[in-house]
């Protein structure tokens, strides 16, 4: 059975265990955030998810 999970709810949780662990603070996360929401509206936006899903499709392909 496979499971499906978006990257934005991987990356979600990853980032939570990371503000509880210490290993980051609040106000990083919140620029690192910010970031991500103004670079997604930016002309690099297609580019990155062309990126992403192909690197995805190729981790996707390899046979464990």
């Amino acid at each position: 059975m496979a499971l499906s999970i978006s990257a934005v709810v991987l990356l979600l949780i990853i980032m939570f265990i990371l503000l509880r662990n210490g290993s980051l603070r609040a106000m990083p996360a919140i620029v690192a955030v910010l970031f991500g929401f103004f670079l997604a509206s930016s002309g690099l936006a297609p580019s990155i998810n062309n990126t992403l899903t192909s690197l995805a499709a190729a981790v996707r392909s390899i046979d464990f």
